[in-house]
């Protein structure tokens, strides 16, 4: 079985680690390959930030024209090889084809945006702040940056940072997860190809020792994740008290209010594909349903009827419409926490577990599965799942809606379906969370616009994509200049 290897320093190399873990697909339990997983990944770490170091302070020297070129290369590379991606993620992660490319015309957004870079580092000039005097500021990189990255986008996520932070000057490590490390394996292939000098973007593999690693080490200046909440706090903490610019974004709770007014057919389809897309398994998915005003459950019951068509399945056959969650442990998690939810008073209106679809019948599938009457005190209303259950509760207002909202200690994302402007300026206004939607199910912002996220869902300032990134991965420096004529006149 083959053992993936890291890519420092320009060069594919083994790991000095020599335990390893199984790749697996999550439909089919078949094993695609074994990663590097233990305590000497750090070595490997160490060795990718010292190239990292080397590789960057000649990188920084070249003109951002210069820089992004390799990034329109990268561009052309990424969409040539779109299918074989799409389907690496599909094996590795689970989601269905149509999910894949998706995300990775996502990261191809990325590298475009990337590519405006020499106008985004645009120095701001002021003349003559007093007589004779001129000030200005520059943006200059960081050194070396890092990001770990989940298992829900191994095809995206790592494109929020790696194109800004090497079109700002920086070089870079990406320590993948070692659940789907092989997307970002074969992107690496690509990235062989663009020309950058050895040493700008590095890859190494590993769990939690590698992880610390970079958290660790003294070359590593800035460090992005995405995951859970609780390892955000800790990447965050850890990363500041090393002295080390960090942006963690964390776990949600994504709650979508429905009014009255909202459009029937048209709101049941999109917030059903935003509770079950990627099979709930993304920070954006939609969980918590707040009916407004449903005393006859029309809304409900069109949810029911959306949610129970749809097909559940092996992502890379045609038709399938929600692929397995990622492992048996996920699977296991979910079922446990919709256990605890009809314990606390739930009703299953549509019961998705134990599963089974032919032809991947140890598959980790879970069917869509909805909750009602779900208590407001319950712990079920207030975990993040990340699986595909929908949760819906009855409020009688917006207001009622606004405070439950508020109350979350998540605020990555909250959307509202209604046909009242006035509602929509209310609750976008009000409502206490970084991304939010009006009649979208999943407030996923363009690649030009930072992806934000508040209270426990986010930890840091700047955040992943766009202008935010420009300011993440570079540092100003003011500088204030006196040139008097009497002192030009003597040369």
């Amino acid at each position: 079985m083959e053992v993936l290897q890291n890519y420092i320093n320009g060069r594919w190399q083994a790991s000095r680690e020599k335990q390893t873990i199984d790749i697996i697909n999550p439909a089919t339990q078949v094993c695609m390959g074994q990663v590097p997983c233990g305590n000497d990944t750090a070595i490997d770490v160490a060795e990718a930030a010292e190239a990292a170091a080397r590789a960057q302070r000649e990188w920084a020297e070249m003109p951002v024209m210069q820089r992004v070129q390799p990034l329109y290369r990268l561009k052309i590379l990424l969409e040539t090889h779109l299918e074989d991606l799409a389907e690496t993620i599909t094996r590795e992660c689970g989601k269905t084809k149509a999910e894949s490319i998706g995300e990775l015309q996502r990261a191809i957004e990325n590298v475009e945006t990337a590519c405006a870079s020499p106008m985004l580092l645009q120095s701001e000039f002021s003349e003559n702040i007093t007589r004779g005097i001129d000030e200005f500021m520059i943006r200059q990189p960081v050194g070396v940056c890092a990001c770990i990255v989940p298992f829900n986008f191994p095809g995206m996520i790592p494109f929020w940072f790696l194109p800004y932070a090497i079109a700002c000057g920086n070089s870079f490590i990406i320590k993948p997860s070692e659940k789907v490390p092989l997307t970002m394996q074969k992107v690496m292939g690509l990235i062989d190809q663009v020309g950058l000098p050895p040493g700008v973007v590095n890859l190494v593999h590993g769990d939690r020792a590698s992880v610390d690693a970079l958290l660790e080490h003294p070359e590593v200046k800035a460090i992005s994740f995405v995951g859970s909440t609780s390892v955000a706090r800790y990447i965050y903490a850890k990363g500041a008290q090393n002295g080390k610019r960090v942006q963690a974004q964390g776990g949600a709770k994504n709650p979508v209010v429905i009014l009255p007014d909202a459009d029937l057919e048209t709101s049941s389809r999109i917030i059903t594909d935003s509770v079950y897309g990627c099979a709930g398994q993304r920070c954006l998915a939609a969980s918590n349903i707040l009916l407004i005003g449903d005393e006859q459950g029309r809304v409900k019951d069109a949810l029911y009827e959306a949610a129970k068509s749809r097909k559940t399945g092996y992502g890379l056959v045609d038709g399938v419409e929600m692929g397995p969650v990622i492992s048996t442990e996920s699977k296991a998690r979910i079922e446990r926490l919709i256990d605890l939810g009809v314990h606390e008073g739930a009703k299953l209106l549509l019961d998705g577990r134990k599963a089974s679809v032919e032809g991947f019948e140890t598959g980790n599938f879970i069917r869509p599965t909805i909750l009602e009457n779900v208590p407001l005190s319950g712990e079920i209303i207030r975990t993040e799942l990340f699986g595909p259950v929908m949760s819906l509760v009855n409020l009688p207002t917006v207001d009622a809606a606004l405070e439950f909202i508020n109350g979350n200690l998540y605020g990555n994302m909250a959307c509202l379906f209604t046909s009242s402007g006035a509602n929509a300026r209310k609750f976008r206004n009000e409502v206490k969370a970084g991304n939010v939607g009006i009649n979208i199910g999943v407030a996923a912002p363009m690649a030009q616009f930072p992806f934000s996220g508040w209270n426990d869902s986010f930890f840091g300032d700047l955040h992943g994509q766009g202008r935010h990134a420009i300011e993440f991965f570079t540092q100003t420096k003011v500088v204030i200049e006196r040139w008097p004529k009497e002192w030009s006149r003597k040369f």
